[in-house]
């Protein structure tokens, strides 16, 4: 399974994939330090690039992860279907896991820092989709 990490928090993301690594939670993770890198990459070929997971942080300059999710609104048929979002990011603000909602390609809102538990949790949404 392929895994995308988007943070501009190097100690976040290195985190984030210890954890990945340690459940054996994915084969293949890619980490982007900005949105627009992701975005670039899957533009070059979307059906290709596009990881099972995404693990999105909100805050980040330039492109925060609103911006991102509202680039990826013409793909949410192709991303619904191939793709999970899973917003990873240190706040706990309830009007942003609101927002979240909004976006059928996000699947879940997770509070920073990414535990066994929450890939456990994912495992299992995961599954019961496919």
């Amino acid at each position: 399974m392929k895994t995308f990490i988007i943070d501009d928090d190097p100690i976040s993301s290195c985190l984030t994939e210890m954890v990945l690594k340690l459940e054996g939670f994915t084969e293949n993770t890619l980490t982007f330090s900005s949105a627009e890198e992701s975005l670039d990459f899957l533009a070059e070929d979307m059906k290709e690039h596009l990881p099972k997971v995404i693990f999105l942080d909100l805050n980040m300059p330039t492109m925060n992860g609103w911006q991102f999710l509202q680039a990826l609104k013409p793909h949410e048929s192709v991303l619904t279907q191939d793709c999970a979002i899973y917003i990873l990011t240190s706040s706990i603000d309830p009007a942003e896991r609101r927002r979240a909602k909004e976006y059928g390609v996000v699947r879940g809102f997770i509070s920073k820092p990414l535990t066994e538990e929450h890939l456990l949790n994912i495992k299992q949404d995961l599954h019961k989709v496919v």
